[in-house]
């Protein structure tokens, strides 16, 4: 494949091109299964470039310790490649959750059983403003207290990770809930009229609800961010 731009050869159909600085790919799409990942790079509403990625699963040792990691890593390359505005995944969460841990972009779950198809239609969706902020500075509101240990925390930084949200604001801690010794779990509830969702921690007979503020003007696309993050929650294992 040659670039769009310059005509210059490329490695791989849809890669960056090194020669004129231009993008070939504006999107990715992956489909993770356990041993085996199919990596599409597309530009606009054409699929350019599709290539597989495989591994052998051997021992669960070896898949925990290494053979996970170096399978991630090789998927990752082949995002990297094509410096993608969007990256979506679908599949294995386990799979999925090391390739987002390997990746400096935002990766969206999308469960499909056609994902390309699926990102096609939402192309026709409004665009969402893009919040580039830390945790900390998402972080606010007059409840600096929040549940949960270092898992609450995670779970506020997962959220916060999400490109679309732009606060998160802490409420009060209610401790008169029933007992729980499913350790700590977090819930994105549906959306308001403004596109804002809560976040629920829970931890044992402990509930901190938190209040998330969203670029989404609306109930309809505030739903699509709620289900992002109830997916990023779940690939931390920490929904419920």
């Amino acid at each position: 494949m040659e670039c769009r731009c310059c005509a210059s050869s490329l490695d791989r159909p849809g890669d960056y091109c090194l020669v004129c600085r231009s993008a070939n790919a504006d999107t990715v799409v992956i489909e993770c299964g356990r041993e085996r990942a199919t990596v599409a790079a597309l530009f606009e509403e054409s699929v350019v470039g599709e290539r597989t990625v495989t591994t052998k699963r051997e021992t669960d040792e070896r898949w925990v310790g290494t053979e996970l990691r170096n399978f991630a890593g090789r998927i990752a390359d082949e995002v990297r490649r094509k410096r993608p505005e969007e990256v979506y995944a679908t599949g294995d969460r386990e799979v999925i959750r090391a390739v987002r841990a390997e990746l400096r972009y935002p990766l969206y779950r999308i469960a499909d059983d056609d994902p390309i198809e699926a990102v096609r239609r939402k192309r026709g969706e409004p665009a969402l403003d893009v919040v580039e902020a830390t945790a900390t500075e998402k972080l606010g509101g007059s409840h600096s207290t929040l549940i949960g240990g270092r898992d609450g925390r995670r779970a506020i930084e997962t959220v916060a990770a999400h490109p679309h949200v732009k606060k998160i604001i802490p409420g009060p801690i209610d401790a008169g809930g029933s007992g729980s010794r499913t350790g700590v779990r977090a819930k994105a509830t549906r959306a308001d009229e403004h596109g804002n969702v809560r976040l629920l921690i829970r931890d044992g007979s402990s509930v901190q609800e938190n209040r998330i503020v969203t670029t989404a003007g609306g109930r309809d696309l505030g739903e699509h961010v709620r289900s992002d993050l109830n997916d990023a929650l779940a690939d931390a294992e920490l929904s419920g």
